[in-house]
């Protein structure tokens, strides 16, 4: 995989502070799916949010996005509301459903985006090679594998020159050396300044992050790093340092 542009030097410099998160609270269907959740992820950072499914990790990222209505707190992203107008091509989100449409090209799906993003046309090839679907631009997504999918719309995401990635599972169904690579491919784009919070519910990949979000049940379990969570736990790993917080907490 080749590495991509990275944020502006001015971009990098002036956003000290990428994502504020303070007492959000959400409800869903009569039910609280997050209660009290508050962090701080510093420009640069490559973030993990951890947790079980059902857990609130996609309410939290659809709240960062703008696109969940909440009940109470506050979400800045870049300094401005989640969701505002002048957000649209600062930052960049993939779903864990593909956001490509079936019945066209790998090509033609990255060229549309490309399009409605103002993106130049050198970046579908960029974002091709970046996710390891360089000789695919020629097939339909609808014949993709599920991993292939999800790589197109991760390529759909990295169009542009986003400062903030927001990735629902993204390596979910992946082999694990497109993980690895995948996996250092955000590190590049984090160097650079770009921040990403990357949710999964695979343990092992904690510790590819510089910073940890640990949830269960809508609120977080800790914030911290991976040394300072087995620190502070006195775990051999982070799955064992997950359980050791859960029965901790009330």
């Amino acid at each position: 995989m080749s590495s991509l542009p990275v944020a502006s030097e001015t971009t990098t410099a002036t956003a000290a502070t990428a994502i504020a998160v303070d007492g959000l609270r959400v409800r869903r269907g009569g039910r609280v799916v997050l209660d009290g959740v508050s962090t701080t992820l510093p420009a640069g950072t490559v973030a993990g949010l951890l947790g079980p499914s059902g857990c609130g990790k996609s309410t939290l990222l659809r709240s960062i996005m703008g696109v969940q209505r909440i009940e109470a707190g506050d979400v800045r992203v870049l300094g401005a509301p989640a969701g505002s107008k002048d957000l649209r091509s600062r930052v960049a989100y993939m779903t864990q459903a593909p956001s490509v449409y079936a019945d066209l090209t790998v090509a033609e799906n990255l060229a549309y985006f490309a399009r409605v993003l103002g993106a130049p046309d050198a970046d579908v090839a960029r974002v091709t090679d970046a996710v390891g679907l360089a000789g695919m631009t020629g097939r339909l997504v609808g014949g993709l594998s599920g991993g292939e999918r999800a790589r197109a719309s991760l390529a759909t995401a990295l169009l542009g020159r986003p400062e903030v990635l927001v990735l629902d599972e993204p390596t979910v169904g992946l082999d694990p050396v497109l993980r690895r690579d995948l996996w250092a491919l955000f590190h590049r784009l984090a160097a650079g300044g770009v921040t990403l919070l990357v949710s999964s519910h695979v343990m092992d990949e904690a510790a590819r992050c510089t910073r940890l979000l640990l949830m269960r049940d809508g609120r977080l379990l800790a914030d911290t790093t991976p040394d300072g969570l087995l620190r502070d736990t006195g775990a051999p790993d982070v799955e064992a340092a997950f359980l050791a917080l859960v029965e901790q907490t009330p």
